[in-house]
C-alpha cells in the first residue's frame, strides 16, 4: 500500500500500535528521557542536563555496554594540517553513492571539528604524537586524507565511552540500567509524554514501569542482530526503530545495511557477534589477498583496499564466488610484532584468541552486517515526525550517510546531531506543558491516576509477541535473503518466510502450531522488535529496484539515478483488514535526496 502524497504531519498521526506488556507498576518524571548510552545518547543527556533540564538516561545493559565501545577505528574530522571540511564533504558524498542529503553532510563536517574538541575537553584522550604532541591521524576507506583520530591504538570507542560515562556520573544524572524500552507514551494531543520500559531484575526498579517526560530521545544504536552474523553487540536488536514505527514515526533508508568487508572469519556456521578487523588496519597498509596471495583490489578502484566499504565488500564477495571460497585474507605480516602490539592491540588479542597470529599469517576475513545507514527519519535538529520524539546516532536517519556510510563518520554524527538535538529540546522546553521539573526525578512507586490518564500506552492494536525460539530463524532468513547479495527472488523468499513467522505469532492455532502464544518478557519483546524491523527492511530492499551503495541487487546490478536517486520512507498504520497483526506498511518516495521537513516548526512564545 502506498501513502505517497500526504503531508508529513498527517502521515505521523498516532497509530495505536504497541507491544503486549503489563501496565506500568512504577513511574518517575523528568524533562527529558534519553534511551541509550552510546556517544549519541550520553552526549545528548549531558547537553540537556547542562541546559538545566532534568534528564534521565535509560540503557539496555550497563552504561558502557552500547555499540560505541566496540568502535575500533576512530572518529573522522578535518583536524589535520591541509585538511578542510570541504574535502571531508567530498569524500562523504562519494561514499554515499548519490543519496546523501548534502545540507546534512555539510553541517556534519563543518561542526564536527569543534564537536571533537569539546569531546576532548570532556575528558576523552586520543593518541598523540610523541614528537609534536598533536593528535595522531590515520586513514580509512574512502578518505583521501589522514583525518581519523584514534585512542588506545584500536580502542577509540572504549575511550570515548569511558570519558562520557565518567562525565555522566560526575554530573549526577539519573540512570536506569538493564532496562529495555517498550513503547512511547502519548498525551491526548498525540505529543510524546514518555516511555514504558522493563527493568531486568537489577537496580532500583524491577518490572515494567514508565518515565514520564515531554521529550524522548532515541539513541538505541543499531539493528545488526537482525542478521545471523554481525559485528554488533547482543543488545542491538532494533528496539528504537521498532518503537518509532509503532509510534507512527517515519523510517527511511532501512535497505542500506553496511556489511563491513573485513570481519574475522570464524567458520561458515559462526553466528552472533563476530570480531571486527578495523578498516584502520588497511589504512596503515594491510593488503586484501586471496588464498594464492594475489591482491585483488588493485585496479578495481583508485584507492584499492581503501575504497569505500560497499565497493570492498562487493569485491570480496565476487572473489569468493569466483573461487568457490567462503573467505578471503587480510595480510599485514609486514607490520611486524611491534606495530601490531602498539597500534592494534585489541585486534591482535582477538585474532590470537581464535588461534590466528596476524604477525605470522594472513587473517581470514569475510563481510558481516555492521551498520544501519538508515533509521528513524529526522531533520537537522534530530526531530522525528512525532512531536516530542527525537533520534540521534545509528538509530536515526539524518541523510548524512546516504546509501553507504563513510568510515568513522558514525561517531562524529552521534556527537554533532546529539548536540543539535539537545539545543532544540532546550529551546522548545515551553511547548505543550514541557515545564522544567525542579530537583531529582525521584517520584518512584505507582503512578497517580492523573499521570496514568495523561500519558498512557496508546489503545488500539496490541502486537502479539513472537516466540523467542524463532529468533535464530529470523536471523538466518535475513542473512540468506537480504544479506550482502540480494535479488527479487531472494527477497521475496525472505518476505514469505518472515510473513509465516508473523502469522504464527498472531494466530498459533490457525498456523497449525500447537504451542501457546509467547508471553511478555525481554526475549519475546526483542524477537518481536527484530521481526518488525526485518519485515520493513526486506520490503524496502525489494522496493528499491537498483544497486546503490551497500544495497546490492544481483538481478539489477546498475545504479538508476533517474528513478531511484531518492529515499524510501516507511511507516506502520493500523489496518483491520491488513493481516493477523492488523498493521500495514505504508511507503512513499521523496522527490529528491533532500528530506522534506519532519513537521512544521512550533511557535516560540
Amino acid at each position: 500500500m502506498t501513502d505517497r502524497h500526504r503531508p508529513a504531519q498527517e502521515r505521523s498521526t498516532a497509530p495505536g500500535i504497541r507491544l503486549d506488556a503489563p501496565p506500568p507498576g512504577w513511574a518517575i518524571a523528568a524533562d527529558v528521557v534519553v534511551v541509550g548510552s552510546g556517544v549519541a545518547g550520553l552526549t545528548a543527556a549531558l547537553r540537556c542536563a547542562a541546559a538545566g533540564l532534568t534528564t534521565v538516561v535509560v540503557t539496555k545493559a550497563r552504561l558502557d555496554d552500547g555499540s560505541t565501545r566496540w568502535a575500533q577505528g576512530g572518529i573522522a574530522a578535518a583536524l589535520g594540517e591541509g585538511d578542510t571540511p570541504e574535502q571531508h564533504l567530498a569524500d562523504t558524498l562519494v561514499a554515499g553513492a548519490g543519496l546523501c542529503d548534502e545540507e546534512a553532510v555539510r553541517l556534519l563536517v563543518t561542526e564536527g571539528p569543534d564537536a571533537v574538541r569539546r569531546l576532548i575537553a570532556a575528558g576523552a584522550r586520543f593518541d598523540t604524537s610523541a614528537a609534536t604532541g598533536e593528535i595522531e591521524l590515520t586513514r580509512e576507506g574512502g578518505h583521501h586524507r589522514r583525518r581519523i583520530a584514534h585512542a588506545g591504538g584500536d580502542a577509540t570507542g572504549a575511550e570515548i565511552s569511558r570519558a562520557l560515562v565518567e562525565a555522566v556520573r560526575a554530573a549526577g544524572l539519573r540512570t536506569i540500567e538493564n532496562a529495555l524500552v517498550l513503547d512511547l507514551l502519548r498525551d491526548a494531543e498525540g505529543r510524546t509524554a514518555g516511555v514504558t520500559l522493563h527493568v531486568m531484575g537489577e537496580g532500583q526498579h524491577d518490572g515494567v514501569g514508565a518515565v514520564h517526560a515531554p521529550a524522548v530521545v532515541l539513541a538505541t544504536g543499531g539493528m545488526g542482530q537482525v542478521f545471523a552474523a554481525t559485528t554488533n553487540p547482543a543488545v542491538s536488536t532494533g528496539d528504537g526503530v521498532a518503537l518509532a514505527l509503532r509510534a507512527g514515526a517515519e523510517v527511511s533508508d532501512l535497505e542500506f545495511v553496511q556489511f563491513h568487508p573485513t570481519v574475522l572469519y570464524l567458520g561458515a556456521d559462526s553466528e552472533g557477534q563476530q570480531p571486527l578487523v578495523s578498516e584502520a588496519v588497511r589504512g596503515e597498509g594491510a593488503h586484501l589477498v586471496d588464498a594464492a596471495g594475489t591482491r585483488f583490489m588493485v585496479g578495481q578502484h583508485e584507492l584499492a583496499e581503501l575504497a569505500p566499504r560497499d565497493i570492498v565488500a562487493k569485491a570480496i564477495m565476487r572473489r569468493m564466488h569466483e573461487q568457490d571460497a567462503d573467505h578471503m585474507y587480510l595480510d599485514a605480516r609486514h607490520f611486524g610484532a611491534a606495530m601490531w602490539e602498539h597500534r592494534f592491540p585489541t585486534i591482535l588479542a582477538a585474532c590470537r584468541a581464535h588461534g590466528i597470529d596476524p604477525v605470522t599469517e594472513p587473517i581470514p576475513v569475510a563481510p558481516a552486517a555492521h551498520y544501519a545507514s538508515g533509521g528513524v527519519r529526522t531533520d537537522l535538529d534530530g526531530r522525528t515526525t512525532v512531536p516530542g520524539l527525537y533520534a540521534c546516532g545509528e538509530v536515526a536517519c539524518t541523510g548524512v550517510h546516504g546509501a553507504n556510510r563513510l568510515a568513522s563518520n558514525s561517531l562524529l554524527e552521534g556527537l554533532v546531531f546529539a548536540e543539535r538535538l539537545a539545543a532544540d529540546i532546550a529551546d522548545n522546553a515551553h511547548i505543550a506543558g514541557n515545564v522544567h521539573i525542579a530537583g531529582t526525578p525521584d517520584t518512584t512507586g505507582t503512578p497517580s491516576a492523573s499521570d496514568t490518564a495523561a500519558a498512557a500506552p496508546a489503545p488500539g492494536v496490541v502486537l502479539p509477541l513472537v516466540d523467542p525460539a524463532v529468533r535464530a530463524d529470523v536471523q538466518r532468513i535475513m542473512s540468506r535473503g537480504a544479506g550482502v547479495l540480494r535479488s527479487a527472488e531472494s527477497l521475496r523468499a525472505a518476505a514469505r518466510a518472515l510473513d509465516e513467522v508473523h502469522r504464527a505469532a498472531a494466530a498459533p492455532a490457525e498456523s497449525g502450531d500447537t504451542a501457546k502464544p509467547a508471553v511478555p518478557g525481554v526475549e519475546s519483546w526483542e524477537t518481536t522488535n527484530l521481526l518488525c524491523v526485518a519485515r520493513v527492511l526486506t520490503a524496502a530492499a525489494l522496493e528499491r529496484a537498483e544497486t546503490r551503495g551497500c544495497h546490492w541487487r544481483e538481478d539489477l546490478p546498475d545504479r538508476d539515478d533517474r528513478t531511484w536517486r531518492r529515499h524510501l520512507v516507511f511507516r506502520l498504520a493500523p489496518d483491520p483488514a491488513a493481516d493477523p497483526y492488523r498493521v500495514a506498511h505504508r511507503v512513499h518516495r521523496t522527490e529528491s535526496t533532500t528530506f522534506p521537513p519532519t513537521r512544521p516548526r512550533e511557535p516560540q512564545p
